[in-house]
């Protein structure tokens, strides 16, 4: 995916409503009536949002005669899955390496306290 579609993608993702729309959409199709049912929006307000939902890749429309139903194109989320993949082994190594860090100050306070527990002088 080139670094321009993928920034049209998260654009699309970034608003709550298009998001929301698109869990509706992984359901099954939808009209755009069916999908403003929750919104206490207008239907040319949610069609702007499926407008920029479909520039990005992520819905197609279909024609069904009067019927336009919507679908989600999962392939540009499986391409920001990819993308944002990249960094989850930098993720893993740093909460690895933390995880190593708390266990090494624990044992050093657990050494402390035998010491301290075992009567030795304080300094």
């Amino acid at each position: 995916m080139e670094q321009d579609e993928l920034s049209t993608v998260f654009a699309a993702l970034a608003d709550p409503t298009r998001r929301a729309i698109l869990a509706r959409l992984a359901a099954g199709e939808a009209t755009v009536t069916e999908l403003a049912e929750p919104f206490a929006m207008s239907l040319p307000a949610i069609s702007k949002h499926l407008k920029v939902l479909e520039r990005a890749g992520l819905i197609t429309r279909g024609r069904h005669a009067q019927w336009r139903p919507c679908r989600l194109e999962a392939g540009p989320l499986r391409d920001v899955a990819q993308w944002i993949d990249r960094y989850r082994q930098f993720w893993t190594e740093s909460f690895d390496r933390l995880d190593a860090y708390l266990r090494e100050v624990q044992a050093e306070a657990k050494k402390e306290e035998r010491t301290d527990g075992d009567g030795g002088a304080e300094p």
